[in-house]
């Protein structure tokens, strides 16, 4: 069946790449210091953020995404943007996460595909302060303490999607 959609505007990839509201950037816990009082604190966004922002920048029938499993069990997805009359792909995976692995991977996939678009890039040059932490179970999470330096380090990466042209 023959592709019959309109051809889609230049992508402008500036907006694919601009900068998330402070408010949508979660934080994590990286390595912690010996009696896991203080950790690092690493940046990510939600995979529903990154395909809000293919829609808006991309338009919804300008891109595409699947997911294929390696034989070690890791998921690859791969990213489809129409550019003209062509499609380009780009290709990322990741191994299951600690909750819900299956559905871990599967957006851990997609947003690290997203990365190679420029989604969510400038996250892994933003500052990973060190933030005192809690044991909650097997896991540590940030002290509710540490929330206004956090958004300080995500203000200051930027803010809004651009409007277009």
């Amino acid at each position: 069946m023959a592709d019959t959609l309109p051809l889609p505007q230049p992508i402008d990839f500036a907006r694919l790449a601009a900068p998330f509201p402070p408010e949508a950037i979660s934080w994590r816990v990286g390595a912690t210091n010996a009696d896991k009082t203080k950790g690092l604190a690493l940046a990510y966004i939600d995979a529903r953020d990154v395909m809000a922002r293919l829609d808006e920048v991309c338009g919804p029938s300008n891109w595409q995404d699947e997911y294929t499993e390696t034989p070690k069990g890791r998921v690859l997805c791969r990213i489809g943007i129409r550019c003209g009359s062509e499609w380009v792909w780009k290709t990322d995976g990741a191994g299951d996460s600690d909750v819900e692995a299956d559905k871990g991977a599967i957006s851990d996939a997609l947003k690290r595909a997203a990365v190679k678009w420029g989604v969510g890039r400038y996250l892994y040059s933003l500052s990973s302060p060190w933030v005192e932490i809690e044991s909650r179970g097997k896991t540590s999470i940030i002290k509710d303490s540490e929330r206004a330096k956090l958004e300080r380090v995500a203000s200051a990466a930027g803010g809004v999607i651009p409007a277009s042209p």
